[in-house]
């Protein structure tokens, strides 16, 4: 039993070291840093999706669009593509979703969020394709339409 003892600690290291290299190599793998894009001071912006954009986990890509919002504001966001099926998406400070929109009243496969804000603070607008599918040029607008 001591060859034993001893064949498993004269593997070991090795071992480790090959582990903390494989780490190493993946946290390398996905080479960007998220950083959502701030919306101009119109609120407004025609933008492009694409594949380089942020992968979604539904086979599709999104791109986050930063904007800052005060409590008791009552909010439009619009999304038009003829691209893509629009899907646009409103996250607070921590992430949870406030609301979310598919398809607007209109008829059309653009979106229409309306949305009133509790507290101030800085939030995400995510745009992205419905079920992951199209990438394409886009129109997205913040409107605010009251305070409370």
């Amino acid at each position: 039993m001591p060859g034993t003892l001893s064949l498993r600690r004269s593997l070991l290291l090795p071992l480790a070291l090959c582990t903390f290299g494989l780490t190493a190599v993946a946290a390398n793998a996905q080479g960007r840093i998220y950083s959502p894009i701030p919306l101009p001071d119109s609120r407004e912006v025609t933008d492009t999706l694409s594949e380089e954009d942020i992968p979604t986990g539904f086979g599709g890509f999104a791109r986050d669009y930063t904007v800052y919002l005060e409590a008791g504001d009552q909010v439009a966001i619009d999304v038009k593509s003829d691209d893509f099926d629009t899907y646009v998406i409103l996250l607070n400070q921590d992430g949870a979703v406030i609301g979310e929109n598919d398809d607007g009243p209109d008829g059309t496969t653009n979106s229409l969020l309306f949305a009133r804000i509790e507290a101030s603070g800085t939030y995400t607008v995510r745009v992205r394709a419905y079920a992951g599918r199209g990438t394409g040029e886009f129109y997205l607008k913040v409107a605010r339409l009251r305070e409370i």
